[in-house]
């Protein structure tokens, strides 16, 4: 999924120090972003915001649904370029398409993973439509992006599908792991920082004692259901986090069955740079991209097929880097205008 906001603002990112006298869960309210177009659907946002801009690996989470797509439109993106970062798309309910510069195409769905990883450059598009899937009416998920540390983030682009994740259950809590381990449940996906993200569905009046690793902060999202985590109630679509330190997390559900998403992973000990779909280390590289990026979109020939200009280095350069989407009906998605100001780093609030 892009970031498709109009005027996306530029947010450096690194872990928090530890301690400084945070509150056992810090809660974080969603904000709400249309995904573009009259009809488009909307997006509930908790990663980056000033008050957080990690969670492990984790730079970006969006949370959408669930949606009758006849009336929100659902979710149609034209291809759009990443740099830096892996793409990690999970689903409560509907199927979305994936197309992507390397000829991936697949169909995601409910308990299946797609796990995209950027590298120096990708690009791909997503469908979640009733063009796409007639019989569908309700689209409900999530999307989030790791940020790949230095040694990774200058590589080759590659997708990853699990048509399964390992699955399990305790005290009659299902949890789904799709990154990383949990609860003695391991996903075999590949990721580049110790990370993990999971799905727990837990049952009314539910009182559970999620094992997890001290080492890791953690952040719970809160899909449905009367949750409190460690005592302390998160809303819905809120996401609640944890510094590290915890053995144990502790899930208490209300009057009726509660599903949330668990991510986490050691502090990232990184500095990075976001602005709309590149995580890079400078602005100057992230212009870069963006100009890279735009020769691409003047290449297209309206089909979303690239055509190089002749001997045009450049160009081929670029095309080279975030290839195209051939099967997307439609050209690529332009970047936003750049800021008149040098892209430099926002503020944390202390602690």
């Amino acid at each position: 999924m892009t970031n498709l906001e109009a005027r996306p603002q530029e947010q450096v990112c690194a872990a928090n120090p530890p301690g400084g006298g945070r509150p056992a869960v810090e809660l974080i309210e969603p904000r709400e972003v249309p995904l573009g177009g009259p009809r488009a659907m909307t997006v509930r946002r908790t990663l980056p915001t000033r008050q957080r801009s990690l969670v492990g690996p984790f730079c970006f989470l969006d949370h959408y649904g669930p949606d009758d797509i006849a009336e929100a439109g659902g979710m149609d993106v034209a291809p759009h370029p990443h740099t830096g970062l892996q793409t990690v798309t999970w689903l409560f309910e509907g199927a979305v398409l994936h197309q992507d510069s390397l000829g991936s195409v697949r169909t995601i769905r409910p308990g299946q993973l797609n796990l995209m990883t950027a590298g120096r450059g990708i690009s791909h598009s997503e469908e979640g439509t009733l063009a796409r899937f007639p019989h569908q009416r309700t689209l409900h998920g999530v999307q989030l992006w790791t940020a790949l540390p230095e040694g990774r983030r200058h590589g080759t682009g590659d997708f990853e599908h699990l048509a399964a994740v390992p699955t399990g259950e305790t005290d009659g809590v299902r949890i789904q792991v799709f990154l990383g381990t949990l609860a003695g449940v391991t996903s075999p996906a590949r990721t580049y920082s110790p990370a993990l993200a999971a799905q727990l569905d837990l049952p009314a009046g539910a009182r559970f004692d999620l094992p997890v690793d001290p080492a890791f902060e953690h952040a719970v999202l809160v899909d449905r259901g009367e949750v409190t985590v460690a005592d302390v109630a998160v809303p819905a679509a809120w996401l609640g986090y944890l510094a590290p330190g915890r053995r144990r997390l502790p899930l208490r559900v209300g009057h009726h069955p509660a599903r949330v998403v668990v991510i986490g992973g050691t502090p990232f000990a990184e500095q990075i740079l976001m602005w709309w779909n590149f995580v890079g280390r400078t602005h100057d590289e992230v212009v870069a991209a963006r100009a890279e990026w735009q020769r691409v979109v003047a290449a297209s020939d309206g089909a979303g097929a690239a055509v190089p200009a002749a001997h045009h280095e450049q160009t081929r350069a670029a095309i080279a880097r975030f290839g195209a989407v051939p099967g997307y009906d439609g050209r690529p998605l332009p970047a936003p205008d750049l800021p008149n100001v040098r892209l430099r780093p926002r503020e944390r609030p202390p602690g």
